[in-house]
């Protein structure tokens, strides 16, 4: 006779897998988040950049970051952009294109 199945140790190992899998991506977000240099901004410039990429429907501009993330983890591009980088590569910013006061362009 077979060995019944304990369904509810089934379940709590994979509610534990579940969570596992929820932490470790968590840390690498903030791991990435540390690696691009992008821990200088705050969580409200952070969150507003995810929500404007989020948010965006153009495929080449989508490409050119998916390009871009690509360099990066191939180890090509481990240090942030300069400013006058990214604002090479990117749509003018808002007043004129210059920085704000902290030196980062859409830090206002």
């Amino acid at each position: 006779m077979r060995k019944p199945r304990d369904y509810d140790a089934e379940l709590k190992g994979l509610e534990q897998k579940a969570k596992e899998l929820k932490t470790r991506k968590m840390q690498q977000l903030g791991e990435l988040v540390i690696a691009t240099g992008a821990d200088g901004f705050s969580a409200e410039q952070l969150a507003g950049a995810l929500i404007v990429l989020a948010e965006t429907t153009d495929v080449a501009k989508r490409e050119a970051w998916s390009k871009r993330g690509a360099a990066f983890f191939q180890g090509r591009s481990r240090k942030p952009a300069k400013a006058t980088d990214r604002d090479a590569k990117s749509t003018p910013t808002q007043s004129g294109g210059a920085p704000s006061a902290s030196g980062r362009p859409g830090a206002a």
